[in-house]
């Protein structure tokens, strides 16, 4: 018999169609996601798009119509992997540099799911029409290129794996990081109190919490302003357009 409490347990379902299946959990067996995915908070499945090759040569790829440089990935061989794992649950996404940017709002939606299913791209990409008929959404970790879709799909799960219920063991500390309020992370210091002639700021030692919460603020608001503007911008417009709604709840 199967106790209520096993039946009731979350468990965030990955998915991930690759040529090197090899190349995972990776980073995600260590650590905290290392030690969830063995609890069972979250599950991840490899799906190597090679074995869908119908030809003796296994091929994936052929050259580009129209010509070019590179290869591209065939769809028939890319669809056949997709259509394998077509009742997995959660989002599609292709990682692709020209995708939406992922934050951490899209993070966080992606940890309210059940799961995911993502496509890793290699050579020059996949066909367009294997995208099309699978109505995949394309997702970017960064404004830069990347030898294929692994390493971005294994960023991707570990910023939403440390989101799951039970996997990380202070969640004020994740409130409290970089972008969750919309802001970069203040400076953190710890023991000694003075290291090499540097001291620790007197207000961090100072046991007033108020303070304390004011000085990292202030500090994560300057931070913030100088090295993301676009950060910055965002932020203010969410605080005055929430200042607004407070003003008129007041009214």
């Amino acid at each position: 018999m199967t106790d209520t409490a096993s039946q009731d347990k979350f468990c965030w379902e990955a998915t991930v169609l690759t040529l090197y299946p090899e190349m995972f959990p990776g980073s995600l067996g260590q650590s905290l996601a290392g030690r969830a995915l063995k609890s069972g908070l979250w599950s991840l499945e490899t799906v190597d798009i090679r074995s869908f090759a119908s030809d003796k040569h296994r091929s994936v790829d052929d050259t580009p119509s129209g010509g070019g440089a590179g290869m591209v990935m065939r769809p028939d061989v890319v669809g056949a992997a997709l259509a394998s794992v077509a009742e997995q649950p959660g989002p599609l996404l292709y990682l692709s540099p020209r995708g939406r940017l992922i934050d951490q709002d899209f993070v966080r939606g992606l940890a309210a799911e059940p799961g995911v299913t993502l496509l890793c791209g290699r050579y020059e990409g996949v066909d367009q029409r294997v995208l099309d008929a699978h109505n995949i959404v394309e997702v970017s970790v960064g404004d830069y290129v990347l030898s294929g879709g692994e390493p971005a799909a294994l960023v991707l799960m570990d910023a939403v794996v440390r989101l799951l219920p039970g996997v990380m063991g202070n969640n004020e500390s994740s409130h409290e990081e970089s972008f969750e309020e919309g802001l970069l992370e203040y400076p953190l210091y710890t023991r000694p109190a003075n290291w090499q002639g540097r001291e620790v700021p007197e207000v961090l030692t100072s046991g007033h919490h108020d303070n304390i919460r004011l000085w990292r603020l202030a500090q994560a608001e300057e931070i913030t302003k100088a090295r993301r503007p676009d950060l910055w911008a965002r932020y203010l417009k969410r605080r005055n357009e929430a200042r607004g709604m407070n003003r008129a709840d007041e009214e």
